[in-house]
Parts: structure tokens; C-alpha cells; sequence
């Protein structure tokens, strides 16, 4: 009896750490690449890895991030990585445009970051204003996008824009120049290496609605792994929820490891900027990522008029898929932590 009673041990033994061995296999292996280096507004991925909520949702994520000198986007069509941080639907809808099978599965920014800045008390009060400015500082991405619907909403001129060489130099120097921002960005680097706070006019309330920082992934992985997807999604959700309002430490140390010139003072200023483009507008209610049709064909609809797009060009709903969203993640943990 007491041979069997081992015999018996045994096998229960071995049953047990061969499940346990298949649940490290069933680890689904994905990479998420984002579109710069590691930072507060990327903390959601950071926090699920960290606090093992990607783990939980049964993937083994590996997050591969940008930076100047990279580009991770050719690398998603490839098939080298599995999902891909991009800055906004105008990306998405070129590829839509070129026939590169990609598709858009959930929007973190609710609220487009890219705005303008101006230096105070200079007459630039309102969106409207810069009509005026007799510089504007634009990079080449901003002057092919959104400065075409800038030109056509409010008659701006392509005499007013100067290059942005991604320096405060031109900005700090000339009372009178405007240029873009990136509302986590060069709004607190201008507080920080000048002493006052910029007027920050955003190009989402002025009716620039593109969501911002949009996950794509490949439109195969859609139709054949759509549970992965829906993990991934939901997982990075609430990982972002949890960044917002929850212990955000372990999340904020992994950002600093992998990238050393972020500060915790930075962080701090970032997060209620973060809550305010993140969990507004649908996400209040539908959950962090949401996107909603009505959004979309707004945006479009509002490219097209800019002339970025001819209507004939593609079917903009080809774009993106809300199968993955608006299931409310991330709204208990926000009232959780209100009260």
C-alpha cells in the first residue's frame, strides 16, 4: 500500500508539473513595436508586462520600441512583428490606399496629441489665431497632413511655414513663431528650458479628429488568431487603466531601464495629461481603446476635404475593426479608483 501511495504521489507529481509545463507553452508569443522610445504615453504596454497581466491573458509579449534612427513599420506587413503603434488613422488609411493588408484594432488617444504652440501673450489665443502667425514651424509630416486641413478649416498659408528641425531654438527665439507640439513633448520641454508655460492649442478641439496612437495588425492575424488579438487588446487595455489610476512603479521603472532619459518628474507631469487624451469621450464608457464608426467616417470624411484623399481612393471601414473594443475595459478600475 505504502509503494502504491508513492507510485500514486508520483504520477500525480509528474501530472502536475507537465501541466504546468503546458501552460508555459500555451504562452502566446506576439511583439508590439511602438513608434519611439519608451515613455509614459507607451505605459499601458508597460504595465501589463510588468504586472503580469499579459501573462495572465496567456501571452508572452515582447515589446520592441523606436526611435529616431528606426522604423518599424515595413516590419508589420513582413510579418517580423505582430502588432505596430502608429500616430494616427492617416497611416492606416495609407496603407488601406497601397493594398498593404493591415487593419487598426483599437485607439488609445481618444484625443489627438498633435497640437500647436505659441508663446503667451503674442495674440495666439485661439486655434483661429494662427491664421495670423508669420512663422510657422512644421516638420515635413505635419506640413503633408494636418497642415492641409489647417489650410482649408481655417485658411492658414503655405508661406507661413518654416522647417521644424525638432529643436526649441527657432521657437524660444522668435516671440512671434508658432510650431508644433506633441502635448507630453515640447509644451513641458519649454516649461522646463525657459521657465513659462507655452499656450498649447490642440488640433483635436480645434476638429482635427483622428484617434491617435492606434495598435494595427495584420488583417491575416485578424481572421485566423482572432483570440490573440482579442487577449492583446483587452490585456493592453487594462494595462492602461491600471497606469492611469493604479500602482504604475514597476510599469515606470521599466520605461527608465530601457529608456535612461526619462525622468520621474517627467512621468508625473505626463500622467494627467495622458488621463485627459486617453480616457475621455468614448472611453469613459465603451473602455480604453474605444472607436466608434461615426468617428471614423468623420475623420475621412474630413481628409478627403482636405485633399489628402479622393473618395474614390478606398473604402475607409476597410481601415479598422471594432470586433476587438468597446467592451468596457478599464471602466471599473477607473471608478475604483475614484472612490
Amino acid at each position: 500500500m505504502r509503494l502504491e501511495s508513492r507510485f500514486i504521489a508520483r504520477t500525480l507529481l509528474a501530472s502536475l508539473l507537465a501541466g504546468t509545463a503546458l501552460a508555459a507553452i500555451a504562452q502566446d508569443k506576439v511583439t508590439i513595436a511602438t513608434n519611439w522610445r519608451a515613455q509614459p504615453g507607451h505605459g499601458g504596454f508597460y504595465q501589463a508586462l510588468a504586472d503580469g497581466t499579459y501573462k495572465k491573458y496567456g501571452l508572452d509579449v515582447d515589446i520592441q520600441q523606436g526611435g529616431p534612427q528606426v522604423n518599424n513599420r515595413p516590419m508589420l506587413p513582413a510579418g517580423k512583428i505582430d502588432f505596430l503603434m502608429t500616430g494616427n488613422m492617416l497611416m492606416a488609411f495609407d496603407n488601406i490606399k497601397q493594398k498593404v493588408p493591415t487593419v487598426v484594432v483599437a485607439a488609445y488617444f481618444q484625443k489627438d496629441p498633435q497640437a500647436i504652440i505659441a508663446h503667451p501673450g503674442q495674440g495666439f489665443d485661439k486655434f483661429a489665431d494662427l491664421a495670423k502667425a508669420k512663422t510657422v514651424l512644421l516638420a515635413k509630416d505635419g506640413q503633408i497632413s494636418y497642415w492641409q486641413w489647417m489650410k482649408k478649416a481655417y485658411g492658414m498659408r503655405d508661406e507661413q511655414v518654416r522647417p521644424y528641425n525638432y529643436s526649441l531654438s527657432q521657437f524660444l527665439a522668435d516671440k512671434q513663431a508658432v510650431q508644433q507640439a506633441y502635448a507630453t513633448s515640447e509644451p513641458l520641454a519649454v516649461e522646463k528650458q525657459a521657465g513659462f508655460k507655452p499656450v498649447v492649442l490642440s488640433l483635436a478641439d480645434a476638429g482635427w479628429s483622428t484617434y491617435g496612437m492606434v495598435i494595427e495588425t495584420r488583417q491575416d492575424l485578424v481572421k485566423t488568431k482572432p483570440d490573440v488579438v482579442r487577449r492583446f487588446v483587452e490585456a493592453t487595455n487594462i494595462g492602461y487603466a491600471n497606469y492611469l489610476y493604479g500602482d504604475r512603479k514597476a510599469a515606470d521603472e521599466l520605461i527608465k531601464k530601457i529608456n535612461p532619459d526619462i525622468g520621474d518628474d517627467y512621468i508625473e507631469k505626463s500622467i494627467p495629461i495622458l488621463r485627459a487624451h486617453i480616457d475621455v469621450g468614448d472611453a469613459t464608457t465603451k473602455g480604453i481603446g474605444a472607436m466608434s464608426d461615426e468617428r471614423m467616417k468623420d475623420f475621412y470624411d474630413k481628409a478627403v476635404a482636405a485633399g489628402l484623399y479622393k473618395p474614390t481612393d478606398f473604402d475607409y471601414r476597410d481601415a479598422y475593426t471594432t470586433q476587438f473594443v468597446n467592451k468596457g475595459a478599464g471602466v471599473d478600475i477607473r471608478k475604483a479608483a475614484a472612490k
